[in-house]
């Protein structure tokens, strides 16, 4: 992925997690600055999850252990971003709004699809 890529993605994942803390009691992010950081405190921390314990355990490997090691991301996240705020529950519905979000919007960009900005695709459909 390139940077713009990353860039890109932190983005809307910032986007999602405050559109999550208008839905959710319990889970509250300060603005937009609390949730970009949130979103990169997620990532790596997701991160050390995956490389400590293999994919199967991390949000991105979905099931109940998935979903369950997701809203303890969340929970442990408000320790490390000032402006967040998550109780237990607020973090187990956080994690299922998002997961619920994350099946009807697709966290591609452009880039990973192989497409360019114009719309036409960089190789041709057979």
């Amino acid at each position: 992925m390139s940077f713009l890529g990353t860039v890109v993605r932190f983005i809307v994942s910032a986007f999602v997690l405050m559109l999550v803390s208008w839905f959710v009691k319990g889970f509250s992010v300060g603005g937009f600055t609390s949730a970009l950081l949130l979103a990169l405190a997620i990532a790596v921390i997701a991160f050390i999850v995956e490389s400590m314990f293999g994919r199967r355990i991390t949000p991105f490997g979905r099931g109940v252990v998935g979903f369950l090691t997701s809203a303890v991301i969340i929970w442990v996240a408000q320790f490390i971003v000032p402006g967040v705020t998550a109780t237990v529950l607020g973090a187990i519905l956080s994690a299922l709004v998002i997961g619920l979000i994350d099946l009807f919007i697709p966290m591609k960009t452009p880039f990973e699809m192989g497409s360019d900005w114009s719309g036409k695709d960089k190789e041709p459909h057979k």
